[in-house]
């Protein structure tokens, strides 16, 4: 099969190849100016005192569980409703992910049954903004202050996104931006750890930077300048090489510089799907806005309707869907299969245990369209016409 639309696309501009080619007439390819630009420029973008940025979103994950102290004999409540990496993470500290279920509407954790799930051996909350739409931060913390719980956000799937005028990523403890290729803002591969609490942004330089005891990245340059054997070569603890390239940072720092414009065009694209796909039956589509939220559109997720004998309770009508429109040249995605059935975690105790009925049911149902930047009019159109027609065919 030939993928004519693809489910997503980067937005590279000459401005980016421009920054990234001029990082390389340089000799400064690592821990250099585009990293301070672009970490400043993120830190400034969210209003918040700091931001590390780090290979990956994962890497940001397990970074800000390891420098709030998760570990062993911990638990940290999380949806299973996400991408793999956010339980993925936990269980690397040593912890225990414990599943929780979410709100039918926004996707996200739901604050009440996250009360429900806490135990004396909780120690953190793990909260997803899923698909770029806001969660409620504001009950969170406030669940997270009575029972002396870390809030960590994991914002990567919504930078730009709003919830009582503040942005997501600015109201946990911690919280974690990823910048894939299919992210609103790319670097390529790379991340963020976003800091409230400043005195924690030098132990995360030093943890992404094999844990060298000098973790600022310019005094840590100038020192192995000034003395190749100096404290460059001293570790005070195990790290890791979750650097973030200078070639990285430039692109992420012109990137970001465009986020008006990105976020923009892709709220216009959800608005045009939204006008071509109301008329097609069996297809739930997404909230175009949603009270004390502005939505950062991360993909376009639509919820397909049952299909014949009762399919609602199973895949099998939404795989149809997905097969016949690739068999077209047309891409979609199933976001997101849960966490818990994953054949990694199936086995898992925690994933035994979990009871989560809204994401299974969900899960079951969802299908993402393709959604980039700068897709066209015309092929939403023809995504449009051709999921209408492949759900009458697979009804069949």
């Amino acid at each position: 099969m030939t993928i004519r639309i693809p489910l997503s696309a980067p937005d590279i501009t000459s401005a980016e190849i421009d920054a990234v080619t001029a990082v390389l007439r340089t000799n400064r390819l690592s821990l250099g100016p585009e990293l301070e630009a672009f970490e400043q420029a993120l830190a400034a973008y969210h209003s918040i005192p700091d931001a590390v940025a780090v290979s990956s979103g994962t890497a940001g994950l397990h970074l800000a569980l390891l420098a709030l102290g998760i570990g062993e004999g911990s638990e940290v409540i999380v949806p299973s409703f996400g991408f793999v990496a956010v339980a993925n993470a936990v269980l690397q500290v040593r912890a225990t992910p414990v599943f929780v279920d979410i709100d039918p509407v926004t996707l996200n954790l739901d604050p009440a049954l996250v009360e429900e799930a806490i135990t004396p051996r909780t120690r953190a909350i793990l909260v997803v903004h899923t698909f770029g739409v806001p969660a409620e931060t504001d009950r969170l913390q406030e669940i997270a202050r009575r029972h002396n719980l870390a809030l960590i956000e994991d914002a990567c799937e919504a930078i730009g996104a709003v919830y009582d005028s503040s942005k997501a990523g600015s109201f946990g403890d911690l919280a974690v931006l990823g910048f894939y290729p299919n992210k609103q803002i790319t670097t390529g591969e790379g991340g963020c750890v976003l800091v409230r609490n400043g005195e924690l942004g030098d132990r995360l330089r030093s943890l992404r930077n094999q844990g060298r005891t000098s973790g600022h990245r310019e005094a840590a340059a100038r020192e192995l300048e000034r003395d190749p054997a100096s404290s460059w070569f001293e570790h005070a603890e195990i790290g890791y090489n979750y650097r973030l390239s200078e070639l990285a940072a430039a692109l992420g720092r012109v990137q970001l510089g465009r986020i008006e414009e990105i976020l923009a065009m892709r709220r216009a694209a959800a608005e045009r799907y939204q006008s071509l796909l109301e008329t097609i039956s069996d297809v739930e589509l997404p909230p175009l806005a949603l009270p004390r939220r502005s939505i950062s559109w991360f993909v376009y997720v639509v919820r397909l309707a049952a299909g014949p004998a009762g399919a609602a309770g199973d895949s099998g009508f939404r795989d149809r869907v997905q097969n016949a429109l690739a068999r077209r040249g047309i891409a979609a995605g199933r976001y997101f299969a849960p966490i818990h059935q994953q054949p990694a975690w199936c086995g898992h105790a925690s994933s035994i245990a979990a009871k989560v009925p809204i994401t299974e049911t969900i899960a079951r149902r969802t299908l993402a369209l393709p959604f980039f930047n700068r897709i066209t009019p015309a092929q939403q159109e023809e995504v449009a016409a051709t999921l209408s027609l492949t759900m009458q065919e697979c009804k069949r």
